[in-house]
């Protein structure tokens, strides 16, 4: 079962005002209902969202719709859920905002069915479940989207979504229009907004963990990088000292650089910082890590040098 089918499956079995009721039915029509002269003909491949809206039906208008299921062979084989409304058609359309009073199909429904916030909401949750989808935070990427066949109903409900700073976009997918959300928080303020409460306790968890696990893995990557860093520069400073030794020898080093040189030899895997701390503790005389790399500056300076009059020779 994927993320998608469980927030819908929560969301359907949350118990609404009548307000609310209607505007999340007059979504769910006015997104996924084949109208005609005498019926409303909707679908699910969710037997959850077929009996609550089986049930709101019922509750509204006192009708019982015809609930039939077939086997969806075309595609993936699930079944399909179809709710037939063959009473008070016009009413209905009407009473939901889905036709205006001569039966013409409405763009947007009247301001009544949205009137609250909690209207907004309803209606919202009424698009996802007939439109939306969500994918999984376990998967790469974040991802929230209603698929819509008009254009204005997209600007609609991206209007819903944005009136509670959800910061949605739209983009024309083929024929069909994309509502669409991409920031992880924002997917998850959704969540909270349709009142899918226990997903969003799932979507957290998740969140958190694969954020936790991508600064680890940063923090892995610095280290792999600053411990690649280390090694090439040790090895540069070992091949000035070879340099040195092998032109003119080691001895027309002061005192102070040829220590370093020795130590460098002595420890060649070590850091600046842990070096600097070996010889100060070894010989007593403290030197910082300044110190140390001023040395090797000084190292490198000759070796360039010698290389350079070597070349000329």
């Amino acid at each position: 079962m994927s993320f998608a089918t469980d927030v819908k499956n929560e969301i359907s079995d949350l118990r609404l005002s009548k307000s609310e009721n209607i505007a999340e039915l007059s979504a769910f029509i006015r997104n996924n209902g084949h109208i005609s002269k005498d019926s409303i003909l909707l679908y699910t491949e969710n037997m959850m969202i077929a009996k609550r809206v089986y049930a709101i039906v019922k509750n509204i208008y006192g009708i019982h719709s015809l609930m039939t299921t077939k086997q969806n062979v075309a595609f993936n084989k699930n079944n399909v859920y179809y709710i037939e409304i063959k009473e008070k058609i016009d009413f209905i359309l009407k009473d939901l905002s889905v036709n205006d009073e001569k039966g013409n199909l409405l763009d947007s429904p009247k301001d009544y069915i949205v009137d609250s916030e909690e209207e907004m909401k309803a209606y919202i949750r009424g698009a996802f479940l007939s439109k939306g989808s969500i994918n999984d935070p376990k998967t790469s990427q974040y991802h929230l989207e209603f698929l819509f066949d008009k254009k204005y109903e997209s600007v609609f409900v991206q209007r819903l979504l944005n009136n509670f700073g959800l910061n949605s976009k739209i983009l024309l997918r083929d024929t069909k229009y994309m509502v669409y959300l991409k920031e992880a928080e924002k997917i998850a303020d959704f969540l909270k907004l349709i009142k899918a409460y226990k997903s969003v306790l799932y979507y957290e968890d998740v969140r958190v963990l694969r954020e936790q696990k991508n600064i680890t893995n940063r923090l892995n990557n610095c280290e792999q990088a600053n411990t690649e860093k280390v090694i090439a520069t040790c090895n540069n400073q070992l091949k000035d000292i070879d340099d040195i030794e092998r032109i003119i020898g080691l001895d027309i080093l002061d005192d102070k650089v040829k220590l370093v040189a020795e130590y460098r030899r002595k420890y060649p895997e070590s850091s600046l910082v842990e070096l600097s701390e070996i010889i100060s503790l070894e010989t007593q005389t403290p030197i910082t890590k300044s110190g140390l790399n001023h040395r090797f500056r000084k190292i490198k300076e000759i070796a360039d040098r010698l290389r350079k009059n070597e070349e000329k020779e």
